[in-house]
């Protein structure tokens, strides 16, 4: 069940509404971690396919961040 569940469990207990919000906070920032993660490898071997110096690579990884954020 891992956080999700923990969280459906404090809302079908009555847990106290600050308690939610902080879980709920918690897991969108570890699926921001994750997300972002596995973006940035993605996109890094994608432009390096295309034989960019790493100047280059790291100016559009960058770009391409600004576009997800």
């Amino acid at each position: 069940q891992g956080q999700l569940g923990g969280i459906v469990k404090m809302l079908e207990t009555g847990r106290n509404c600050d308690e939610v919000i902080t879980q709920i906070a918690a897991v969108g920032k570890a699926i921001d971690t994750a997300a972002f993660t596995l973006i940035s490898a993605s996109l890094k071997e994608c432009i390096q396919e295309g034989g960019s110096d790493a100047e280059a690579v790291s100016a559009q990884l960058q770009r391409l961040f600004l576009i997800l954020a």
